[in-house]
Formats: structure tokens, sequence, C-alpha cells
């Protein structure tokens, strides 16, 4: 409500009725973390200036539920623009109650609508150490690091066995190079890879890739477990301690193995991580003790098995590969590339971080890194001190004057003679001993503890990861038969019931003992995952949406789209039967959640994309022709048609350019259907992608409200609506000044976003564009005529002298209408050309400059953003100015910035303005002399005389609605010496546009407003949407 008090006394708008009450102040008290926040309710203490409008806030765009029963919510648009009410008043509610439904009818069980877990009641986070890094590591460091590792570099050698890490870690860093870029790009939940590539591509194949990627981590849990019960195994039988056979035992030991992991994990993620810690100290010090034992010298025993300590010529005879029993470069990658694929082990508790956004790109990449530079240290120094082939007996010693053959020349010349290998198996040695790094290690039994340590350490995590991604599945209500392992428990809603289930699985795969059939599928299920992530960040890089922004910069398109291709190759490596059966079951999942079509709403870059198809597809026709073969019948409901062009600058920036042509009907219409073709070739030779249509009506407001409600076609209905500013409403007609602006009013009422664009030197090149087309006609009329004169030997005969004749004079005529215009006008024309291509060339260094006043939803900060992702406007950066309050200007740049931060809009500067409203007294004085000629003065007429001048020129000024308005007009007077001190040498300065309620602010006043707002600036955009978000913080 517009409620002004001006410096001479108190003033109150007309129509406002005083019986109903002050303006609603926003202020929200109760948060979930029972934080005390007041929400700064306008821009009153900045400008001097009470208005429902409310500044820019984080709480705004929050979805249902998160915040404790309570949603802060913005005024309407026609909260804002509809006439006052007497009998009435406008209901703004301060806060709006959930029951059930988000803000968009998403289901509130969805994971975006939870209300987060309240921290101040115990529930345990971790950072990005404890909660990413530690955990990635103690994944990736696996069984492989002790026990196949040196038979790794003994098939490969050193120089492939390079090749073999270096490609694995180019796909895990590829993948973590994506996920990084996603889950950067809003607020992450619970959910790990499901999470990410549901919010990514969609339901479908989040739904399909959720539920085969918890089974394959429930199942992995069995094969960690045989593994450590495996060592067990070999231990007991090394000392004849067997309880029952091997296979039993084995069974036996992995069962009692879960039943304690799994209290573990019941017993809270504070007591998991304080496990993990252990684990990892066990595991460094075995690393760090295997790289202690290679530099100690090597004993008689030890040497007798192979490792001889440093040698050059060790490491160069195993420098070239040696494949054996079959095994390719493939097959012995397809063995070592599952010890990568722990990468998502810290993405999987994502509910469990403190800050999933900063700490999964960072613990993941530094995993990735550190786990790479281990991997290839460890098998370098075993491939510097052990040789591929030894007896291990101490009296094969090296006999003077016998050479030596095979892989044992080194050996020989260092006195050990093992050619006995070539002709039979030997069980020492890089190719045949799987405990070479317990031998080459300080003290054997550390290795042991180590191998001990990776097991249980990445059963530990497969135990938490399974049970969480499938709760978050569950709670999406996706599979609706899987609903009843959506709940939680406890502080930190734990999945319990998850927890049983994944234990049962993986006893019932413990129990099956041998499970190096489904190793494979396992293996390929994880890469499944690692290539969905990949493709969602292509995917959405590709769709362009404006909602593709993450904070983390360092990735490209087309590298995730070859890291997807990657884990699609490695799948078919490892194992083809199984990379196909894996296809399979996510293709039946697929269609499955497809024809179940889950009510689930996420803004996927799947929707992005068939959006962009359907424009493009939509283009593509409008510049073919129609032909008999294709025709269909396309029935319009209305009673007259209306068409409107529809200009789509670029997908992801939409508004709408108007064409009608104004007149009596039978004269208009052959004009618009000869020029519908000629249109079109006009948009296609300059390239626009745009789609032309026109409307036939009486007068400019008409068609405008024709083309406002008509233009469109369902998903593709325009939403923003933009107009260039009428430079010359202080000399048009009356009617031509009510026209544009009821139109302005007619835009806020359909709820169109609304843009108006001011250029000093204008906008309108028409006639430019209609004097070229002539001077084209006449040349090419010349033309024929020279041609023809040219074949009759200058001369021409009968028939064709009168039409020869015709033409000449029609060309002098047209010449003469084209002529060169005055000095003075071919100046201005050079200009307005000059003008009208400024933003078809590549924008300089330089700014824009966003004056972001009001919260319209977000459109005032997201177009100039789309602007800044475009390469015309590239070297521009994003300053902002925002309202403030004297004395809090810190504070109010804080929460501006955090609020920018969340949104992942990166800008150059930050501005709080907290001027006091006071113009100077030119500045008042060009406002004043702008509308002398349309002011009433009835305050100087007697009152008969006044009301019959007020009845004659209804849209007049009156001294009451300026007295009224004194405040916001003097608001806009001190906006533009604001802008000319600020924003002077910006390339584009983005403004929130004033509202001008109707029935309460005149026309002429209001293009005052408009006028002096944005006087002798560089080109300026009036902005304000709908007052629906069209930003969000969340994934």
């Amino acid at each position: 409500m517009e409620r002004l008090k001006s410096n001479g006394g108190s003033h109150v708008n007309s129509a406002f009725d005083s019986n109903l009450g002050d303006p609603p102040i926003y202020e929200e008290t109760e948060f979930s973390n029972n934080e005390h926040r007041t929400v700064r309710p306008s821009v009153m203490s900045a400008f001097g200036h009470d208005t429902l409008d409310r500044v820019p806030n984080i709480d705004f765009y929050r979805n249902a539920g998160s915040v404790s029963g309570h949603r802060a919510v913005r005024p309407s648009l026609q909260e804002l623009h509809d006439v006052f009410q007497k009998n009435g008043a406008i209901s703004v509610p301060e806060t709006v109650t959930d029951d059930g439904e988000g803000s968009e009818g998403t289901p509130s069980d969805d994971l975006e609508s939870a209300a987060p877990i309240d921290v101040t009641t115990g529930a345990v986070k971790f950072g990005w150490i404890r909660g990413v890094l530690v955990r990635c590591m103690l994944n990736i460091w696996g069984v492989m690091l002790f026990i196949r590792l040196s038979w790794v570099f003994g098939q490969a050698g050193w120089g492939l066995g390079i090749v073999v890490i270096a490609l694995s870690c180019v796909v895990t860093t590829i993948t973590g190079l994506s996920m990084s870029a996603i889950c950067t790009n809003g607020v992450v939940r619970g959910g790990g890879a499901y999470y990410l590539i549901s919010r990514s591509l969609g339901p479908e194949f989040g739904g399909s890739i959720g539920l085969i990627f918890a089974f394959a981590n429930a199942v992995a849990v069995a094969m960690y477990v045989v593994g450590f019960a495996e060592t067990v195994v070999d231990l007991l039988k090394e000392y004849a301690h067997l309880m029952v056979d091997e296979m039993n035992d084995i069974r036996i030991i992995g069962c009692i193995t879960v039943v304690l992991l799994l209290g573990i994990s019941v017993a809270g993620m504070e007591w998991e991580a304080k496990a993990q810690i252990v684990l990892l100290v066990i595991l460094l010090v075995a690393i760090v003790n295997m790289f202690v034992g290679t530099g100690i010298p090597a004993t008689e025993d030890k040497k007798s098995k192979g490792f001889f300590g440093y040698n050059a010529k060790i490491f160069m005879e195993n420098f070239k590969p040696d494949f054996r029993d079959g095994e390719t470069f493939f097959s012995v990658f397809a063995i070592f590339f599952p010890a990568a694929t722990g990468i998502l082990a810290g993405a999987n508790i994502s509910g469990d971080l403190r800050d999933p956004q900063a700490a999964i790109p960072k613990g993941t990449l530094l995993a990735i890194f550190i786990t790479g530079i281990t991997y290839l240290a460890v098998a370098l120094c075993v491939a510097g001190t052990v040789v591929r082939d030894a007896t291990g007996n101490m009296t094969d010693l090296a006999t003077p004057g016998i050479p030596c053959n095979g892989s044992s020349v080194t050996a020989c010349e260092l006195g050990y003679n093992f050619s006995s290998c070539e002709t039979e198996p030997c069980k020492f040695g890089l190719m045949n001993n799987f405990q070479v790094m317990t031998m080459v290690s300080g003290f054997g039994p550390l290795i042991i503890a180590g191998t001990f340590s990776a097991t249980l350490s990445s059963a530990l995590a497969s135990l938490v990861s399974a049970p969480k991604v499938f709760q978050a599945l569950c709670k999406d209500n996706i599979y609706k038969a899987l609903h009843f392992f959506a709940k939680g428990h406890g502080k930190n809603n734990e999945p319990i019931r998850g927890y049983v289930l994944t234990f049962l699985i993986s006893v019932a795969f413990i129990l099956i003992g041998d499970l190096n059939t489904i190793a494979p599928i396992i293996s390929n299920f994880f890469l499944a995952s690692y290539a969905l992530i990949n493709f969602s960040c292509f995917h959405a890089s590709y769709a362009k949406s404006p909602g593709w922004r993450p904070a983390y910069k360092y990735y490209n398109m087309w590298l995730s789209l070859l890291g997807a291709l990657l884990c699609c190759v490695v799948m078919f490596v490892i194992n083809w039967w199984a990379a196909l059966l894996t296809y399979g079951i996510e293709i039946l999942l697929y269609i499955y959640v497809t024809v179940k079509k889950p009510d689930v709403n996420w803004g996927s870059s799947t929707q992005a994309v068939t959006f962009v198809s359907a424009v493009s597809n939509a283009l593509s026709l409008s510049g073919v022709e129609d032909h008999v073969k294709n025709f269909r019948c396309v029935l319009n409901a209305k009673g007259e048609c209306a068409e409107s062009l529809v200009l789509r600058i670029d997908p992801s920036f939409t508004f709408s350019d108007f064409f009608f042509i104004q007149g009596p009907r039978s004269e208009i219409m052959p004009e618009m259907n000869n020029g519908m073709e000629r249109n079109q070739q006009w948009l296609h030779k300059n390239k626009r992608k745009a789609f032309y249509a026109a409307v036939a009506c009486d007068n400019f407001r008409e068609g405008a409200e024709t083309l406002l409600q008509a233009s469109g076609l369902g998903r593709m209905k325009p939403n923003t609506f933009m107009i260039g500013f009428k430079r010359n409403w202080r000399t048009a007609e009356t009617d031509a000044v009510q026209s544009y602006v009821g139109l302005l009013h007619d835009a806020f009422d359909f709820e169109y976003g609304t843009l108006v664009l001011r250029m000093n030197q204008g906008l309108d090149v028409s006639h430019l564009i209609e004097e070229e087309e002539e001077m084209l006609k006449a040349a090419k009329e010349q033309q024929a005529l020279d041609n023809e004169m040219m074949s009759n030997g200058g001369k021409t005969k009968g028939l064709f002298r009168k039409s020869r004749h015709s033409s000449q004079q029609v060309l002098t005529t047209r010449v003469s209408v084209c002529g060169p215009p005055p000095p003075q006008v071919a100046k201005m024309n050079e200009k307005l050309v000059e003008a009208s291509g400024q933003f078809k060339k590549k924008q300089p260094k330089g700014t824009i400059d966003v004056w972001w006043l009001f919260d319209d939803g977000g459109l005032t900060l997201l177009l100039p953003y789309i602007l800044t992702t475009r390469k015309k406007w590239k070297d521009c950066k994003l300053r902002i100015f925002i309202a403030g309050q004297p004395g809090r200007t810190e504070i109010d740049k804080q929460e501006m910035r955090s609020l920018l931060q969340k949104f992942r809009i990166k800008c150059s500067d930050i501005i709080v303005s907290a001027h006091p409203l006071v113009c100077r007294s030119s500045s008042i004085k060009k406002l004043e002399d702008m509308i002398e000629p349309f002011r009433l003065h009835e305050g100087t007429k007697g009152r008969d005389q006044a009301a019959g001048i007020q009845k004659e020129y209804p849209w007049k000024i009156t001294d009451a609605e300026l007295s009224s308005f004194e405040e916001k007009t003097h608001l806009q007077v001190r906006l533009n010496e604001l802008l000319q001190e600020h924003s002077k040498s910006a390339n584009l300065i983005v403004l929130s546009l004033p509202i001008a309620r109707k029935g309460t602010i005149s026309d002429f006043l209001y293009m005052a407003w408009l006028d002096i707002l944005t006087k002798d600036l560089p080109p300026t955009m009036l902005v304000r949407g709908n007052h629906k978000s069209v930003l969000t913080f969340y994934s």
C-alpha cells in the first residue's frame, strides 16, 4: 500500500482506506534451529518510501517445509498492482502454512521439501575430511593394494602398469569433475549418486540407477566380507586351525563379521566414523611399513623369493609386459579397475555432510589424487625390488659359466638361478606370489592387518551407503511398494529398516560363498552409475538451462561425455555379458518408472532438452513451405484467430515481440497475408530464431491484448513481455500514451514478466528498412530494364515500349523518394543504425550493473546472468546494487553475498545504497519541467472550474496525486542521481521496474517516473518479474 510521508507533512494516498490498517510487516522469527531473524520489510529505511514491495530475501526462495511449518512469501504481482478496495483489504499473509503440498505442487515428502535436520538436537554432521576424504581413500585402498597390485605390474610391466593406473584415474577423475559440477548446482540432500542423477536427468534415469546402485552396494558388503573371511581362513589353514572346512569357515566368519559391522552402523554415524578413523590409521601404518621394508637390505630368504632391494636392472627388466596364461592388457585392466570404484563413498552419505556442496568436490578429487599416487608409488617400489619369478629355494644359486635364461637374467647376475621357472611353476616372484607385499614389508603381520583394514573399511562404507541411497529412493516414492523403507529413526534419521534389508542381502550372498560370478556384475553396476553421472553433467550443459549454474567451474561438457563413453567401454572390457545384463536391467527399470509416471517434478535437464527440441523443430518447420502430402488439420477453438510473433533470441531467454497491423479489416487483411512470407524470410535472412505471425486489429491496445493472451502453444507460451520505451510520450497523442501504459497494465494483469528497454537513440529502424527495400527494388527494376535494352540493341519495339516508359516513371519516383536525406537526418539515421546493432557485436570489457531493489522472483537477476553466459557478453562482469539500511550496510552486503552464493551467481562487486531520499534541486527542476504540460493545477482554480477541467482532462496529473506520491516520485529522481553516479560507464543497466497501481497513478505521471528514472543513461532495461521464483538454490 502506498502510504507516503512527505517533507511537508503527513500525506496519505487518496485511494487508501485508513480503516484497513497498515501494510503487513514481513517478519519471520521461527526457524527450525530457533534462530531469530527479521526480514527487512521494504526499502523505506533506505529511501524513505514505504511500500508493499519486498527487498530480495533468501526466505522467499525456500521450498515448502524448509522453515518449521511456515514459509515467508513475497507479495504477488496482483497484490502490488490491483486497485485498492474500499470494502475489503487485499490479503497479504506474512507466511503460509504448508499443508502437505510444496509450492509447486510437489509432495511434501519430496527430498527438497523435507525439513532440515535440527543441528541443535545433536545430529551428527561431518566435514569434508571425515565425511568424504577418509571414506573415499579407505574405499579405494582395497585389497588390490596388498594382494593383486604386484601381479598387475608383473603381467603388464611397469610401463603398461602406469597406463593401467593412469587410465583408471582418468575415468574416476572425469567422473569426479562431473560430480563436482552437479553437486555444486544447488543444495544436495541425502541419496548420493541417486540424488545427483535423479535431479539432473529426472526420475526415470534416477529411479533405475538408484535401485541397482543400492543393490550393488549391498552385495559389495558381501564381497568385501568374503575377502576378509578368506584372508582369515588362509591364516587358520596355515596354522591348521580350521573349524569345519574352508568354505563353511568363510561363511561362518563372514556372517559374524557382518553382524559386528551392522552393530557399528546401527549404533550411529558417529561410531561408524570413529571405526573408519581406526581402520585408516591401521591402513596408513601398513602402507608406510611396506615403503620402509623396501629400503631394508634383503635377507638370503627374501632373495630366494625374488626380493633383492632397489636395483636399476630389476627395474628395467620389469619395464616390458610379460602377459601369461592368456592375459592381455584389457584383462589386466579389468582386474585392476574395480579397485578405483570407491569415489562415491563420500557422496553416498551426502545427507550427513555439513556442507555437501563444498565437501564432495574437495574430498573426492583429493582422495583420487592421493590414492592414485599411492598405487603408483607402491607398484613402482615393488617393480624396482622384486623379480618376476623365483623358486624360494636358497640353494638355487647361480653357477659361474652357466648362463641363465628367461626372466631370471638379472637374478642370475645377483647370484641366483631361477631358470627352472621356465619349465615348471614357481611359487614366488611378482607373477606367482600374491603375498609379495607381506614379504617385502618390514613387518609382515602389519600387511595382514592392512588387508583386514582395507576389506572391513570398504564393507562398512558399503553397509552405510546402501541404506542411505535406498532410503532417499524410497522417500521419493518412485517405487510405491518400497515406501516402507523411507522411514528414518533417531536424530540422524537413520534408515534402520534399510540396514536390516542390506544385512539380509549381504548374508544371503555370503552363504553362497563364491562371488566370482557376481563380482563383474557389481563392478558394472558401479560403472553404470559413473556413466550416468558424467552424462548428467554433459546433458545439463548441453541443455543450456538457466538453472544450470554450478559453482564448480573446472569441468567441460565434452570431457564429461568422453567420461561417460569411457565408462561404457570399460564395462564391456570387464565383462561383456555383465555389461549387457546391466543395460538390460536398467532399461527395464527405466520403462517401469516411465509407465508409472511418479508424481515428481525436479526441473531436470531432460525437460530442458525437450523444450529446446520443441522450439528447434518448430523453427525448422517455419522455414519450410507447406506441401500437400504433409497437410494436417489444425483446429482453433476460438471464435476469431489471434496469432502472435514469439521471438526467442535464446532458448533460455524468452520474450515476445508483437507485430500487428492496424486499420479497417477489409483493408489490412491483404497487406497482412501478403507480408507473411516476406517477413518470415527477413527473419531467416537476419538469422533471427523467431516465429512470425500477425493479427488484425482496430487499435494498438486491442492487438496487444490479443497477443498477450493468445500467443504461444502449450509450454512454449511466452512468460515475459518486452517493449521499448516510448521516447516521444511528451509529444504523442494522449490516446497513444494511454494505450502504451495500458499495455504495461495488461502485462501485469496477465502475470507476464515485464521488460522495458531504453536506448538514447531509440529502437525504431523500420523506416530505414523500408527505404533499403525500396532502393533494392528500384535497383532490380533498373537492372532488368538495362538488360532488356541490351538484348534489343538499345531499342524497344511494339508491345514493350509502353511498359518500359511506365517502369522508368516508377523508378524515377522511387529514386526521388529514396534519395539522400538531409545531412542532419542522415547523421541521426547513422547513429540509429549503429545503436540498433549495438547488441549484435561483442561487448567490450565492462560491467552489467544490476539494481535489484525489489524481489520479483529473481528475473531481474537471472536475465543479466544469462547474458554473461553468452559469447558477446562474456567479458562483462555483474555488479549488484541493493537497497540497504543506514548503519547495517555490511550486514546487508553479507546477506546478499550469501544469497548469490546459494544461487551460484558470481559478481564482481556488491554495492549497498543506503543514501537518504534527498534530491538535488536541479533534478527536481527537470522533473517539474517534464510534467508541467500535463498538470491540472486544480489548486489554483475555483472548485467548480477545477471540477470542470478535471472532467474534460481526466488524464492530467492532479495536485492531490503529486502530493500523495511525492516520496515515490522523488525516489525515481534520487535513483537516477545514484545511477548517474555509479553506473554511467556500464555496458548495460538492469533496474527494477516500478509498478503503478491501477486506478491510483495517472498514465503521464507513470511515464514521467520511467523517463526521469532512466534519463541520460547507458542502455537501460527495466525489469519486473511476475513474482514467481525463477531462481532456486535446490539442485
